[in-house]
């Protein structure tokens, strides 16, 4: 018979192991754009990349919708095989001044469409770039409300905004944070935003040394949960170890 210590040993370990794949999973399942961070009143290249969540069925659309309260005059999308894009433009109340020129419409929706054969399965991921800008000079952040189909029928609405000092909301919408250019590194408004081809569809030296940070974060985070759940299976392992001992040892003096 079990003795109360190893039971409640064993019953512990199981459920701390049970807390870490909780808590590790919806740690990579969000939609998120990538790198999480650019420059006010330049261009950017940025994936956002979609986790396939569920273990039956396929992903095989994104929408995602881009803010017109701070509206992107260039958007371009990265083709991908396999996949459609259909960008889809709004009018706007105030036209944008672009290079001396103004701007009466911006980009609201991009959606990507599996071909037929094409979906991101369950355990995959898919990375879908888009050039942006020039981005505004009068915002810290940028909200991209996304909306995720499967091949089921289900549609998880990725569209939460975050808030300062609460939880983070379950389906958060992905953020694009804006930070203030540094001086001399020539965003001047007085003289527009310039970018090369290249640097727009692309993204620039910063923006991959960005993403090489963000994936360096992204790295660290998997190393952390893995050690966790590495220490955590020890633990069970030596609950169960315990346990035979003791088993072996009660058959002896039997």
């Amino acid at each position: 018979m079990r003795s109360l210590p190893t039971r409640r040993l064993a019953a512990v370990a199981l459920t701390a192991a049970a807390s870490v794949v909780a808590l590790a999973g919806p740690a990579f399942a969000h939609v998120t754009v990538n790198p999480g961070a650019a420059q006010q009143g330049g261009y950017t290249a940025v994936d956002f990349r979609v986790p396939n969540e569920s273990d039956t069925a396929s992903t095989v659309k994104l929408e995602v919708n881009l803010p017109l309260d701070h509206p992107l005059a260039s958007v371009r999308t990265l083709p991908m095989p396999g996949w459609t894009a259909t960008v889809e433009k709004a009018k706007l109340d105030k036209p944008l001044k672009v290079h001396g020129s103004d701007v009466n419409e911006a980009v609201s929706k991009i959606t990507w469409t599996a071909d037929a054969g094409t979906k991101i399965a369950p355990g995959q991921f898919q990375e879908f770039r888009v050039s942006l800008g020039p981005l505004p000079t009068d915002a810290d952040s940028l909200v991209f409300k996304a909306l995720q189909s499967y091949d089921n029928g289900d549609v998880v609405r990725w569209i939460d905004e975050s808030k300062d000092g609460q939880p983070e909301p379950a389906k958060p919408a992905p953020v694009l944070k804006l930070t203030k250019a540094a001086a001399g590194d020539g965003h001047d408004d007085s003289h527009g935003v310039t970018a090369s081809p290249t640097a727009a569809a692309h993204g620039d030296s910063s923006d991959h040394a960005a993403a090489a940070d963000d994936g360096k974060k992204a790295d660290d985070s998997t190393a952390r949960v893995l050690g966790v759940v590495g220490i955590v299976v020890g633990v069970i392992g030596t609950a169960v170890g315990v346990l035979g001992l003791r088993r072996r040892s009660s058959g002896s003096a039997n």
